[in-house]
Protein backbone atom coordinates (compact mmCIF):
# COMPACT_ATOMS: atom_id res chain seq x y z
CA UNK A 1 0.00 0.00 0.00
CA UNK A 2 1.25 3.54 -0.72
CA UNK A 3 -0.16 6.13 1.33
CA UNK A 4 0.70 9.17 -0.44
CA UNK A 5 0.67 12.89 2.07
CA UNK A 6 0.27 16.43 1.15
CA UNK A 7 0.98 19.06 2.90
CA UNK A 8 3.08 21.93 3.50
CA UNK A 9 5.62 22.73 6.32
CA UNK A 10 4.00 25.41 7.56
CA UNK A 11 0.75 24.25 7.78
CA UNK A 12 -0.27 23.45 11.84
CA UNK A 13 -3.46 21.42 11.11
CA UNK A 14 -0.38 18.91 8.60
CA UNK A 15 1.65 18.39 11.54
CA UNK A 16 -1.37 17.78 13.80
CA UNK A 17 -2.54 15.30 10.84
CA UNK A 18 1.30 13.50 10.68
CA UNK A 19 0.90 12.88 14.24
CA UNK A 20 -2.50 11.57 14.34
CA UNK A 21 -1.47 9.27 10.95
CA UNK A 22 1.23 8.10 12.85
CA UNK A 23 -0.57 6.61 15.69
CA UNK A 24 -3.21 5.26 13.09
CA UNK A 25 0.09 3.59 11.74
CA UNK A 26 1.01 2.41 14.82
CA UNK A 27 -1.87 0.45 15.86
CA UNK A 28 -2.29 -0.61 11.82
CA UNK A 29 -1.84 -4.23 11.64
CA UNK A 30 -0.23 -4.37 8.32
CA UNK A 31 2.25 -1.17 8.97
CA UNK A 32 5.38 -2.84 7.36
CA UNK A 33 3.31 -3.16 4.17
CA UNK A 34 2.54 0.62 3.62
CA UNK A 35 5.01 2.82 2.07
CA UNK A 36 4.46 6.56 2.88
CA UNK A 37 5.60 8.87 0.29
CA UNK A 38 5.52 12.99 1.00
CA UNK A 39 3.88 15.20 -1.45
CA UNK A 40 4.95 19.03 -1.86
CA UNK A 41 1.99 21.80 -1.48
CA UNK A 42 2.46 25.69 -1.21
CA UNK A 43 -0.20 27.33 0.93
CA UNK A 44 1.41 30.39 -0.40
CA UNK A 45 3.69 30.00 -3.44
CA UNK A 46 4.26 34.08 -3.76
CA UNK A 47 5.44 33.98 0.04
CA UNK A 48 9.06 36.01 -0.08
CA UNK A 49 11.41 33.72 1.19
CA UNK A 50 11.25 35.94 4.63
CA UNK A 51 8.38 37.87 6.09
CA UNK A 52 9.10 40.94 7.77
CA UNK A 53 5.93 41.25 10.05
CA UNK A 54 5.50 38.97 12.82
CA UNK A 55 3.06 35.58 13.05
CA UNK A 56 0.46 37.72 14.23
CA UNK A 57 0.63 40.54 11.94
CA UNK A 58 0.41 38.60 9.43
CA UNK A 59 -2.58 36.69 9.86
CA UNK A 60 -4.22 39.61 11.21
CA UNK A 61 -4.02 41.47 7.51
CA UNK A 62 -4.25 37.99 5.31
CA UNK A 63 -7.73 36.84 7.21
CA UNK A 64 -8.93 40.59 8.17
CA UNK A 65 -9.37 40.10 12.19
CA UNK A 66 -8.01 41.57 14.97
CA UNK A 67 -5.17 40.71 17.23
CA UNK A 68 -7.42 39.01 19.96
CA UNK A 69 -8.74 36.76 17.08
CA UNK A 70 -5.22 35.59 16.00
CA UNK A 71 -4.62 35.40 19.46
CA UNK A 72 -7.58 32.89 20.44
CA UNK A 73 -6.98 31.01 16.41
CA UNK A 74 -3.86 30.73 17.71
CA UNK A 75 -4.78 29.18 21.11
CA UNK A 76 -6.89 26.79 19.45
CA UNK A 77 -4.11 25.08 17.42
CA UNK A 78 -2.01 25.04 19.94
CA UNK A 79 -4.27 22.93 22.14
CA UNK A 80 -5.03 20.57 19.23
CA UNK A 81 -1.35 20.10 18.76
CA UNK A 82 -0.77 19.88 22.92
CA UNK A 83 -2.99 16.57 22.72
CA UNK A 84 -0.65 15.24 20.06
CA UNK A 85 2.29 15.38 22.06
CA UNK A 86 3.45 18.64 19.67
CA UNK A 87 4.62 22.21 21.03
CA UNK A 88 3.82 24.97 19.32
CA UNK A 89 5.31 28.25 19.93
CA UNK A 90 3.10 30.14 16.62
CA UNK A 91 3.79 33.93 18.02
CA UNK A 92 7.26 33.43 17.52
CA UNK A 93 7.32 31.26 14.34
CA UNK A 94 8.74 33.34 11.32
CA UNK A 95 6.96 32.43 7.86
CA UNK A 96 8.51 32.56 4.63
CA UNK A 97 8.91 30.87 1.18
CA UNK A 98 8.60 26.97 1.60
CA UNK A 99 9.20 26.10 -1.97
CA UNK A 100 13.28 25.03 -1.34
CA UNK A 101 12.35 23.22 2.22
CA UNK A 102 9.95 21.31 -0.34
CA UNK A 103 12.58 20.73 -2.96
CA UNK A 104 15.07 19.97 0.54
CA UNK A 105 12.35 16.82 1.23
CA UNK A 106 12.27 15.65 -1.88
CA UNK A 107 15.89 15.56 -1.75
CA UNK A 108 16.27 13.47 1.43
CA UNK A 109 13.36 11.19 0.02
CA UNK A 110 16.18 10.10 -2.51
CA UNK A 111 17.99 8.27 0.50
CA UNK A 112 15.33 7.39 2.64
CA UNK A 113 15.24 10.24 5.05
CA UNK A 114 12.05 12.27 3.20
CA UNK A 115 10.12 11.47 6.94
CA UNK A 116 12.58 12.46 8.61
CA UNK A 117 13.49 15.61 7.18
CA UNK A 118 9.62 16.54 6.92
CA UNK A 119 9.67 15.87 10.11
CA UNK A 120 12.77 18.49 11.13
CA UNK A 121 11.59 20.97 9.39
CA UNK A 122 8.31 21.31 10.74
CA UNK A 123 9.08 21.27 14.17
CA UNK A 124 11.70 23.64 12.91
CA UNK A 125 8.89 25.99 11.69
CA UNK A 126 6.51 25.69 14.84
CA UNK A 127 8.25 24.71 18.03
CA UNK A 128 11.97 26.15 17.47
CA UNK A 129 11.07 29.20 16.14
CA UNK A 130 13.60 28.76 12.64
CA UNK A 131 12.99 31.29 9.50
CA UNK A 132 12.07 28.22 7.44
CA UNK A 133 12.34 30.37 4.29
CA UNK A 134 16.12 31.15 4.80
CA UNK A 135 18.42 28.69 2.84
CA UNK A 136 21.39 28.97 5.78
CA UNK A 137 18.87 27.45 7.99
CA UNK A 138 17.74 24.61 5.37
CA UNK A 139 21.13 23.96 5.64
CA UNK A 140 21.75 23.39 8.71
CA UNK A 141 18.46 21.77 9.59
CA UNK A 142 19.27 18.84 6.50
CA UNK A 143 22.87 18.27 7.87
CA UNK A 144 21.09 17.07 11.36
CA UNK A 145 19.14 14.76 9.70
CA UNK A 146 22.40 13.01 7.88
CA UNK A 147 22.66 15.13 4.13
CA UNK A 148 25.75 15.99 2.96
CA UNK A 149 26.13 19.69 3.63
CA UNK A 150 27.62 20.05 0.02
CA UNK A 151 24.88 18.11 -2.13
CA UNK A 152 22.45 20.41 -0.36
CA UNK A 153 24.30 23.63 -1.26
CA UNK A 154 24.29 22.31 -4.52
CA UNK A 155 20.74 21.49 -4.90
CA UNK A 156 19.70 24.75 -3.36
CA UNK A 157 21.48 27.37 -5.49
CA UNK A 158 20.32 25.13 -8.87
CA UNK A 159 16.70 24.11 -9.99
CA UNK A 160 17.55 20.49 -8.96
CA UNK A 161 13.95 18.66 -8.00
CA UNK A 162 11.94 22.18 -8.47
CA UNK A 163 10.46 20.46 -11.38
CA UNK A 164 9.87 17.27 -8.83
CA UNK A 165 7.87 20.01 -6.46
CA UNK A 166 5.78 21.82 -9.28
CA UNK A 167 4.58 17.98 -10.82
CA UNK A 168 3.26 17.36 -7.02
CA UNK A 169 1.30 20.62 -6.74
CA UNK A 170 0.19 19.85 -10.61
CA UNK A 171 -1.12 16.51 -9.40
CA UNK A 172 -2.71 17.60 -6.37
CA UNK A 173 -4.80 19.80 -8.84
CA UNK A 174 -6.02 16.74 -11.01
CA UNK A 175 -7.06 14.85 -7.82
CA UNK A 176 -9.33 18.08 -6.74
CA UNK A 177 -6.96 18.62 -3.71
CA UNK A 178 -7.47 22.36 -2.25
CA UNK A 179 -6.50 22.05 1.26
CA UNK A 180 -3.67 20.53 3.17
CA UNK A 181 -3.09 17.97 5.29
CA UNK A 182 -4.42 15.36 2.09
CA UNK A 183 -4.26 11.22 2.41
CA UNK A 184 -3.85 9.43 -0.90
CA UNK A 185 -4.33 5.99 -0.30
CA UNK A 186 -3.44 3.85 -3.45
CA UNK A 187 -4.62 6.89 -5.72
CA UNK A 188 -8.27 4.82 -4.92
CA UNK A 189 -8.67 6.32 -1.35
CA UNK A 190 -9.14 9.97 -0.04
CA UNK A 191 -9.13 11.67 3.35
CA UNK A 192 -8.95 15.36 3.64
CA UNK A 193 -7.68 17.24 6.84
CA UNK A 194 -6.59 16.46 9.72
CA UNK A 195 -8.84 13.78 10.72
CA UNK A 196 -8.76 11.63 14.32
CA UNK A 197 -6.12 8.66 14.42
CA UNK A 198 -9.36 6.38 14.21
CA UNK A 199 -10.93 7.17 11.13
CA UNK A 200 -7.45 7.41 9.43
CA UNK A 201 -7.02 3.68 11.10
CA UNK A 202 -10.49 2.70 9.99
CA UNK A 203 -9.38 3.86 5.80
CA UNK A 204 -6.18 2.28 6.01
CA UNK A 205 -7.94 -0.80 7.44
CA UNK A 206 -10.53 -0.84 4.17
CA UNK A 207 -7.99 0.18 2.02
CA UNK A 208 -5.32 -3.12 2.52
CA UNK A 209 -8.66 -5.18 2.98
CA UNK A 210 -9.45 -4.26 -0.59
CA UNK A 211 -6.28 -4.52 -1.94
CA UNK A 212 -6.00 -7.93 -1.74
CA UNK A 213 -6.70 -10.53 -4.35
CA UNK A 214 -9.49 -13.03 -3.41
CA UNK A 215 -8.26 -16.33 -4.78
CA UNK A 216 -10.14 -19.03 -6.07
CA UNK A 217 -9.07 -22.84 -6.99
CA UNK A 218 -6.23 -24.48 -5.59
CA UNK A 219 -3.01 -25.70 -6.49
CA UNK A 220 -4.24 -28.49 -8.58
CA UNK A 221 -5.86 -26.29 -11.02
CA UNK A 222 -5.51 -26.39 -14.13
CA UNK A 223 -2.28 -24.17 -15.46
CA UNK A 224 0.51 -23.58 -16.46
CA UNK A 225 3.85 -23.08 -14.27
CA UNK A 226 7.13 -23.75 -14.58
CA UNK A 227 7.33 -24.45 -18.38
CA UNK A 228 4.66 -27.37 -17.95
CA UNK A 229 2.56 -25.82 -20.89
CA UNK A 230 5.78 -25.58 -23.59
CA UNK A 231 4.55 -26.40 -27.05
Amino acid sequence: MRVEIWSDVVCPWCYIGKRRFEQALEQFEHADAVEVVWRSFELDPNAPSARTESHAEHLAKKYGVSAAQVEAMDARLIGEAKKEGLEFHLAESKGGNTFDAHRLIHLAAESGRGGKMKERLMKAYFTDGVAIGERAELVRLAIEVGLDQEEVKAMLSSERLANDVRADEARARTFGISGVPFFAIDERYGVSGAQPADVLLDVLRQAYVNSQMVMAGGDDADSCADGSCEV
